[in-house]
């Protein structure tokens, strides 16, 4: 008999599982309590629990973990790890320390379908959407050594391609029995699903991340297929209907291209797409790898850029390059390693 991974559940989810059990609604939020806020990964930690509950659970239940994982750590302390599922597969996060908030950027999906020309994970092409658990294990299975606090959707594939699990995996995140983060530190970085973004906005309260990275329809549609079907005017409009709590800013992330989309006329018309949305510009220079022509960015370039903006008024952040003694870029370890430990359910 399959047994039943609990951390494919939200807490309402289940509190209906038990109650198809005869159990009691508050038993959910106890176990919750235990797996995400104790670590619990056997119901025989779960001592508040009667033992024919926890026997009645072992029989038809598990409680699924990333037990190990191959990483890389950077001499900035930029931790990369590969986590192997249990069909093979596999997938990559990051955590990039800072003093007080540190930030795990996770995977959604093993590979992706989006094919953005400078993107290495699109190489690998679409496996599968991941499951809730395997999108909460990667922040389970950090935070066994790290405090976690801000969540960033900007790892392996587009998040917005499987919206259920990512709303499933963001409301655990967010319950106060969970693992209690604030809506404030949770950004779902998508490639511009326009239809998925509303539907975003309805179901939960997070940090918006728009991955921009083009000022013509022409440029964005060979670097990004999407645009074909979510041109910049539906995809800047869905930008501007986006729920945001007050004073909350859209992250427009724009990977600069050395000669393609890195001039000062790119950032004047940067300015004019955007200046009726409330929203802070990402510059991400373009991180080289093999099997891709595209260049990165000038220094010079970089700067001019971002004075140009800086100058009228923009919020920008020019994002450093962490991790860059290792396999930093999304896709590199992966590439490199494609076998590892799996996962215990």
């Amino acid at each position: 008999m399959t047994k039943t991974d609990l951390k494919n559940f939200n807490l309402r989810e289940l509190e209906q599982f038990l109650s198809g059990k005869g159990k009691e609604k508050f038993r959910a939020t106890q176990i919750f309590k235990w797996i995400y806020q104790l670590g619990a990964t056997t119901f025989a930690e779960m001592t508040n629990l009667s033992k024919d509950l926890r026997t009645e659970l072992e029989e038809t239940a598990c409680i699924s973990t990333f037990q190990q994982t191959v990483f890389e750590e950077g001499s900035d302390g930029t931790r990369k790890y590969l986590f192997t599922l249990d069909d093979g597969e596999s997938v990559e996060s990051v955590l990039i320390p800072d003093e007080g908030r540190n930030t795990l950027c996770i995977s959604t999906q093993v590979g992706c379908a989006m094919r953005c020309e400078f993107c290495l994970t699109g190489t690998f092409r679409l496996k599968r959407n991941l499951t809730t658990a395997e999108i909460i294990n990667q922040v389970c299975a950090v935070k066994k050594d790290f405090e976690v606090r801000n969540i960033v959707f900007m790892g392996m594939g587009e998040p917005l391609q499987n919206l259920d699990n990512l709303v499933r995996a963001i409301e655990i995140m967010l319950d106060g029995n969970g693992l209690q983060l604030s809506n404030r530190r949770i950004t779902v970085s998508t490639c511009g699903l326009v239809p998925q973004m509303a539907e975003l906005g309805k179901r939960v309260t997070v940090n918006l991340a728009v991955s921009l990275n083009a000022t013509t329809d022409e440029l964005r549609n060979r670097f990004m297929p999407v645009n074909q079907k979510y041109p910049l005017k539906e995809l800047l409009q869905a930008c501007r209907n986006f729920p945001l709590p007050s004073r909350r800013k859209i992250t427009i992330e724009y990977v600069m291209i050395g000669g393609m989309n890195d001039s000062l006329e790119d950032a004047r018309r940067l300015l004019k797409l955007t200046s009726d949305i409330p929203n802070k510009v990402n510059l991400i220079p373009f991180n080289e790898h093999e099997g891709c022509g595209f260049k990165s960015p000038t220094q010079a370039a970089i700067d001019a850029f971002h004075k140009y903006l800086i100058d009228r008024h923009v919020t920008v952040i020019t994002r450093d390059s962490r991790g860059g003694d290792i396999s930093a870029a999304c896709g590199q370890l992966k590439g490199r390693l494609e076998k590892g430990p799996g996962v215990d359910c």
